[in-house]
């Protein structure tokens, strides 16, 4: 049985040439508003034949690097220096953004754990099915813009998969590499199953992630990588002219193979941790403690590396609860200078 049309309808037309500023418009009935609307913001920058870049960010509301970036990128550019189609979404979780938090006030939904979504589902869940049903096969190529929100602190990194498709999978990675972060990943992800990204992997096209920083903040730093990372990719799937711009220090491709490479705590307490990041980690190491806060006197529990490599993301707020994951390791490969 078919799903219904999605309930989103949006005020641009994505065939047209020039620069489009709308909205995606999901209705709503609340108790402020009666006849409502969650009004998503989009821009579309057309100009003729070519390829079609989807570039999302807010998919965590907390996550704002990727929205800050994509909201300058929406007043700047130009349908005459783009060849093909641009399509800006600055806050996929527009709920989520407006509370400044990673999922919706309105449902409680982690979007990017609500894929494909569903039609007649929450709030959260209608936005899922109309980026899968109706954005993502608009699409040649995405990059989705993320970083640690209020939670994380991450180093910076363009990111892909391993796919069944060889060459999809080169795609992305190359893709990854030239978005120009500090670091390249090959990403393991720990539930991949409802993601933006199998969505859009599932259907064939290229897809790149990143990570580029967090605490629920951005800096000048984490957002002049993100700008030029966002340019980077689209010079490198030709939908802008110029040449990508590399880091000054050779780009370091790391690899994160399996679930091990995630350190999650096993108690509740005061964190510390003894390494920062972008720090090596040696097999047995001791990356943090977590002091018992109901009394003094007690020693720490310690928690060490199960693997070499390097501390790629770090629990950022001191307080931890059991499940928190506390730090990722990954693995370098290789400089890519």
């Amino acid at each position: 049985m078919s799903k219904r049309p999605s309930p989103i309808s949006a005020t641009v037309d994505f065939d047209a040439d020039g620069v489009q500023h709308g909205f995606l418009k999901l209705p709503i009935s609340t108790d402020e508003s009666a006849w409502g609307a969650v009004m998503i913001p989009v821009t579309v920058v057309g100009n003729g034949e070519g390829p079609t870049a989807l570039l999302t960010g807010g998919n965590h509301g907390d996550e704002y690097e990727g929205i800050t970036a994509l909201m300058k990128l929406a007043n700047s550019l130009r349908a005459e220096d783009v060849r093909g189609r641009v399509i800006i979404v600055p806050m996929m979780n527009l709920p989520a953004a407006m509370a400044g938090k990673r999922t919706s006030p309105m449902d409680g939904g982690n979007l990017n754990r609500s894929f494909p979504g569903d039609p007649d589902g929450s709030v959260t869940a209608k936005i899922a099915d109309y980026f899968t049903r109706v954005m993502v096969p608009k699409c040649d190529v995405v990059l989705d813009l993320h970083s640690g929100g209020r939670t994380l602190d991450i180093l910076p990194f363009g990111a892909s998969h391993v796919l069944e498709n060889p060459e999809q999978q080169r795609q992305a990675l190359e893709g990854a590499k030239a978005f120009g972060a500090p670091y390249a990943m090959m990403m393991f992800e720990l539930d991949a199953a409802a993601l933006f990204d199998t969505a859009v992997e599932s259907q064939g096209k290229v897809f790149v992630a990143t990570e580029l920083g967090g605490g629920g903040t951005s800096t000048p730093e984490s957002l002049a990588i993100t700008e030029r990372g966002v340019r980077n990719f689209l010079i490198h799937f030709g939908l802008l002219e110029g040449e990508v711009e590399m880091p000054a220090e050779p780009q370091v491709y790391l690899d994160m193979p399996d679930a091990s490479c995630y350190v999650q705590s096993e108690h509740t307490g005061l964190l510390e941790l003894t390494l920062a990041l972008g720090d090596t980690v040696n097999e047995g190491q001791v990356i943090a403690r977590v002091y018992d806060m109901t009394r003094s006197g007690a020693a720490p529990v310690e928690y060490r590396a199960s693997r070499d490599g390097i501390l790629v993301a770090r629990r950022f707020p001191a307080l931890v609860n059991m499940g928190d994951t506390i730090a990722v390791i990954a693995e370098v490969v290789d400089s890519l200078g």
